[in-house]
C-alpha cells in the first residue's frame, strides 16, 4: 500500500513502498537513502559483522547508486557507540588544497565567483576513503575487500535505475557541463529511464583496486596520481602532496543532555551537534511543548531558538584545528539562559537587530545519511557529502567518481552568504589544510545508559533543525518514529530572515505566524532522515519518505 502522506510531499518514485519505509527488526536495523545500500548492510549484519562493517559497505554502494550524494571524491563524519558505553566520532570532512587561498574565489570587485560551486578548482581534498578505511582498521571484523565486493558487483554489472535517480540525472544541469559526467551519467543526452542499467566499468576499476590496496592507493597510488595529473591538466588545485597529507581524525563526541536523555553527537568542525545542544537547552525549561505539536505557537517559539543558533553560528564554528571553538561557552547554562530571555513569545525578533551573542570570556543540500544497529547493540549514524548534489559536477577521467564542490561551504567572502544562504565569519575563511565547516549531524541517544535512537539527515543547514525537530516529536510530543519522521517540517537560519516550510502546515497556523512578525518561505521537502528507535525488545526503521530509501532488518 502506498502513503498518502508520501505522496503529499510530491514524491512521484513507483520504486517505494510503505514496507520499505518502515521496519521492525528484534536484533538489528539498517536505514539508508537507497535500498541496494540498504541490502549490502543488512547481508555484512546477517553474516557476522558488525555496525562498523556495515557502515564500510553502505557507504561504498552509496558511492555507486547514489551519485548525488553518495561519494569517493567528498567526505563526511561517523559516529559509533558501542554495546559497552564506549563512543568514538571520526571526522574525515573534506581540507583545502594546499594552494588554496582566503580570496581565491573573489572577482577584481571582491564579489564571490561561481568558482566555488562548479568546476576543477570548487573541489576540496577527498575524505571518504581514508574515513572508512580508518573505521574499518579500528572496529571492523570483516575483511575490507569483502565489504568491497557489493560496490565492486554494481558498478561493473550495473544495477536498474529507479524513476527518481532517472530524473535527478535528467535534471542535474551541472552534469552537463563536464563531458566525463555527461557521458556517464546523462549518455550524451540519451538520458536513462527508469528500468534502464546503469554500468560505471571506470568506476568498478577504481574500487577494484581500492579493494586490493586499500586507501593507500587512493591517497599515494595509482588513483592518486590519476587524479592529480587531471586536476593539473584543469586548473584544479589538489595535488600528490595534498592527497598523500589528508588524514582522517578521531575526535571526542559531543554530549549533552536533554530531559533525561543522552544525546552523542558531532563535534566542530560540524556546527551541528553544538547547535541541536545549544538549541535544546534554550528549550529544556520553558514548557513550550504544552502548545502542541504544529501550533502557531510551537513553530514560533522554535523559530526563535533556530534564529539565535544560527546567528551564533555565523561567527563562532570553524575548524578546530585551526582555531579555538568556543563549545563550552556557546553550551553553558548562564549564556544560554540569556539568550532564551531575548525572546518574545508574541512576537518575531527581526533577524537585522539580533547579532550573534557576547560570550563569557574563556569560543546539500545534498547529502546522504544512514543509521545502523547490529545485534550486540553497536550503534553507526554516518553523515558523508559531496556538498552540492552531484558536487561540482566533474567526473575524473578514466576514474569514474565525482568530486565535491566544499571549498564553498568555507567563508568565501566573510559576512556573504554561501550556496544555501549561509552567514559566515573569519573561524570559517579559507586557509590551506582547513576543513570547512559543516552542518552535518549524526546523532546517538541513550536513555538510561541503554541505545535509544540514531538518527540524521541530509540538507544542508537544515540538517540540524531536522534533527531537532525529529528528535522532538518523539520526546516531547510522544510520536512514533514514522510519525516523527512524517510531519512537515520547518527551518529557520538567522539569515534570510524566513521560515521555510514544507507542506502540510495549517493555513491558520501560518496565517498566526505572520501576525507574529515572521516571513513565510514554501520549500517542497526539508531533510531526508534515516532514523532507528528502540520500541520495547524491537529495533525500528524509518526511512524518510521524502526520498526513495529502504528500512530492513531482522
Amino acid at each position: 500500500m502506498r502513503a498518502a502522506a508520501w505522496l503529499a510531499f510530491g514524491l512521484f518514485s513507483a520504486d517505494v513502498t510503505c514496507a520499505q519505509m518502515v521496519a521492525r527488526g528484534r536484533h538489528a536495523m539498517v536505514v539508508t537513502r537507497e535500498a541496494h545500500a540498504t541490502d549490502a548492510a543488512l547481508a555484512v549484519l546477517q553474516a557476522g559483522g558488525n555496525a562498523v562493517d556495515a557502515a564500510v559497505a553502505a557507504g561504498f554502494v552509496l558511492a555507486v547508486t547514489h551519485p548525488a550524494a553518495g561519494n569517493l571524491g567528498g567526505g563526511g563524519f561517523l559516529l559509533v557507540r558501542f554495546h559497552d558505553n564506549r563512543a568514538a566520532f571520526l571526522d574525515f570532512r573534506e581540507r583545502a588544497p594546499l594552494a588554496a587561498s582566503r580570496n581565491m574565489y573573489l572577482d577584481a570587485e571582491g564579489t564571490p565567483t561561481r568558482e566555488s560551486l562548479t568546476g576543477w578548482r570548487a573541489a576540496a581534498v577527498p575524505g571518504t576513503v581514508r574515513g572508512l578505511e580508518l573505521a574499518h582498521r579500528k572496529w571492523g571484523t570483516r575483511p575490507w575487500a569483502e565489504l568491497l565486493a557489493p560496490a565492486i558487483r554494481l558498478a561493473s554489472h550495473g544495477f536498474l535505475v529507479s524513476y527518481a535517480l532517472a530524473r535527478s540525472l535528467r535534471q542535474a544541469k551541472v552534469l552537463g557541463e563536464f563531458p566525463e559526467s555527461r557521458r556517464i551519467f546523462q549518455r550524451d543526452g540519451r538520458f536513462y529511464e527508469p528500468g534502464d542499467r546503469l554500468v560505471q566499468p571506470e568506476l568498478a576499476r577504481t574500487l577494484e583496486r581500492l579493494a586490493r590496496h586499500g586507501a593507500r592507493d587512493f591517497y599515494e597510488g595509482e588513483t592518486a596520481r590519476r587524479l592529480a595529473a587531471a586536476m593539473q591538466a584543469h586548473g584544479g588545485l589538489i595535488t600528490l602532496e595534498d592527497l598523500r597529507r589528508y588524514e582522517a581524525l578521531e575526535r571526542p563526541p559531543l554530549r549533552g543532555s536533554y530531559k533525561g536523555w543522552e544525546i552523542l553527537t558531532a563535534p566542530p568542525p560540524s556546527s551541528g551537534g553544538v547547535g541541536l545542544l545549544q538549541m535544546l537547552a534554550m528549550l529544556e525549561t520553558t514548557g513550550y511543548e504544552k502548545a502542541g505539536a504544529g501550533s502557531a505557537a510551537v513553530v514560533h517559539f522554535l523559530t526563535e531558538v533556530m534564529r539565535r543558533y544560527y546567528a551564533d553560528r555565523s561567527r563562532w564554528l570553524g575548524d578546530p584545528d585551526f582555531a579555538r571553538i568556543p563549545v563550552q561557552e556557546l553550551l553553558d547554562p548562564v549564556y544560554v539562559a540569556a539568550r532564551r530571555r531575548t525572546i518574545d513569545p508574541e512576537r518575531a525578533t527581526p533577524s537585522e537587530s539580533l547579532g550573534p551573542g557576547e560570550l563569557p570570556t574563556a569560543e546539500s543540500s545534498e547529502t546522504t545519511h544512514y543509521s545502523i544497529v547490529d545485534a550486540q547493540g553497536n550503534a553507526v549514524a554516518v553523515t558523508y557529502t559531496l556538498n552540492g548534489s552531484y558536487g561540482c559536477g566533474v567526473t575524473v577521467p578514466g576514474l569514474g567518481f565525482l568530486l565535491n564542490n566544499e571549498m564553498d561551504d568555507f567563508a568565501v567572502k566573510p559576512g556573504a552568504p554561501n550556496y544555501y544562504g549561509l552567514i559566515q565569519g573569519e573561524a570559517n575563511a579559507i586557509a590551506p589544510g582547513k576543513r570547512p565547516l559543516s552542518s552535518m549531524t549524526p546523532t546517538i541517544v541513550l536513555r538510561n545508559g541503554r541505545l535509544a535512537m540514531v538518527l540524521g539527515s541530509p540538507g544542508g543547514p537544515r540538517i540540524i533543525t531536522t534533527v531537532l525537530q525529529v528528535f522532538l516529536n518523539l520526546v516531547d510530543f510522544n510520536l512514533d518514529l514514522w510519525t516523527a519522521v512524517l510531519r512537515p517540517r520547518f527551518h529557520h537560519q538567522w539569515k534570510p530572515d524566513a521560515i521555510v516550510v514544507e507542506p502540510g502546515f495549517s493555513p491558520d497556523t501560518l496565517a498566526l505566524l505572520r501576525a507574529k512578525g515572521h516571513r513565510i518561505e514554501e520549500a517542497r521537502s526539508i531533510g531526508e532522515v534515516a532514523a532507528i528507535a528502540a520500541d520495547e525488545g524491537w529495533w525500528v526503521g524509518v526511512a524518510d519518505p521524502r526520498a526513495e530509501g529502504k528500512a530492513s532488518g531482522f
